[in-house]
């Protein structure tokens, strides 16, 4: 078919639609039970992500659901807060949905499912999110009578497969490099833990120190046994800590540059930042307190999302809300960024019973950490660990290319203007 030849169909047609399947009364236990209830967090993106779900007995599961459980396969809309994000049931734990969700179980015989999920996706169906957004609400919100109006384009059962099989293999090849990711990640943290936590590094012999009998004195200052010949110390006696700063917005000159710009928005769950929302010009850059940091530095969010860390894989600026830890010759990065891991630890231990909204110079300054006294273990722990960082550096520019491929091809795929051969 010639491009945008094919029908626009009404939801409603293809989907039994199902409307948020517990009362909002339903208590919830601190514990974890088979039986899951999904709240609007879970979903973002296309994806589901069970952690930080609610859990509630059998019977309170049987008492306030009016259907038992969702399905592999249904597509799950969010109402209300947030508005339009989207998600798509792929797995078979027991679970059921929370307020302001709307559950799609497309009829096999007419709509595929993942093909469903990646119009929800869509320009097209993101659009159509926002004109049904009641106005004259506070929070923007969708009503239930119109998440039965949405429409799509819709081709043969079989041209729907060859499309979402098309976008599903980019996805999954993205969640597994992020999956990857997260277990070299693991690994070299499991090594840092092993070696500086628990002080189990080789020995003079290969063996682990502490469980092998190594000596250990206490040091008053920590007050606690470290091994012999470590010291107290803090995070400043290994790495540069440095300050950001924000050109004037009211000089447009200075933004939109070729300087990515990183702000406590731009962290998130991956070790290395790659993009930055914001960025600025040369100019900005020598009219302003911050600097261009080098590759590897490593980011500390210091207010709004606090304790978040990144390494810039790029040369960036940053703003007043973040701090900068460059490591001091001969100090690998690897080791600073666990290390720098264990002082925000340490922080927040601290803030236990109060509001940890706010991290200052002199926590850094005034928080001693147990470190050995040369940097020979920690260069033996960089040459087990710098090539994971490389490889992580690798796979998430990979994943930023595929984002991208997708976000081009979703809107041609979903109109007809590119087919799959």
């Amino acid at each position: 078919m010639k491009y945008n030849q094919w029908p626009r169909v009404k939801i409603a047609e293809l989907c039994e639609l199902i409307v948020d399947c517990v009362n909002k009364t339903a208590p919830s236990v601190d514990y974890e039970t088979p039986y899951k209830m999904i709240r609007t967090p879970n979903i973002k993106g296309g994806r589901i992500n069970l952690t930080g779900c609610r859990y509630v007995e059998k019977e309170t599961f049987k008492k306030w659901t009016r259907r038992a459980t969702v399905d592999k396969g249904d597509v799950l809309l969010t109402r209300e807060a947030p508005m339009g994000e989207v998600g798509y049931v792929d797995f078979t734990d027991t679970v059921f949905l929370g307020q302001r969700i709307m559950q799609y179980r497309a009829d096999p015989q007419k709509l595929d499912s993942a093909f469903l999920l990646y119009s929800f996706l869509s320009p097209d169906l993101q659009y159509q999110f926002r004109r049904h957004d009641s106005t004259g609400s506070i929070v923007s919100h969708i009503r239930v009578p119109d998440c039965s109006e949405f429409e799509i384009s819709l081709p043969s059962l079989d041209e729907q497969r060859k499309i979402a099989s098309t976008l599903r293999n980019i996805d999954e090849k993205i969640a597994l490099n992020s999956h990857i990711n997260t277990e070299l990640e693991a690994m070299a943290k499991t090594l840092y833990d092993y070696w500086f936590v628990q002080f189990d590094f080789p020995d003079a012999n290969g063996k682990p120190y502490k469980t092998s009998g190594g000596k250990m004195e206490y040091n008053t200052t920590l007050k606690r046994e470290i091994p012999t010949g470590w010291r107290a110390s803090n995070i400043l006696s290994l790495a540069n800590l440095l300050g950001g700063g924000t050109p004037t917005k009211t000089k447009p000159e200075y933004w939109n540059g070729s300087i990515p710009f990183f702000t406590p928005t731009d962290s998130d769950k991956n070790i290395y930042s790659l993009n930055t929302q914001d960025s600025i010009t040369e100019l900005g850059l020598k009219n302003s307190s911050t600097r261009l940091f080098e590759k590897n530095t490593i980011f500390i969010t210091a207010r709004g999302s606090v304790g978040r860390l990144a390494l810039n894989a790029v040369p960036m600026a940053m703003n007043q809300s973040c701090y900068a830890l460059k490591a001091k010759q001969g100090v690998s990065f690897a080791f600073l960024y666990f290390l720098t891991k264990e002082l925000i630890h340490h922080l927040e231990v601290k803030a236990t019973g109060s509001v940890f909204n706010s991290i200052i110079s002199n926590d850094i300054e005034y928080t001693y950490l147990a470190l050995p006294e040369d940097n020979d273990l920690i260069d033996k722990y960089a040459k087990k660990t710098e090539l994971a960082f490389a490889k992580i550096e690798l796979l998430t520019k990979e994943n930023q290319h595929l984002i991208a491929l997708r976000d081009w091809l979703l809107p041609l795929l979903m109109n007809g203007q590119v087919t799959v051969k």
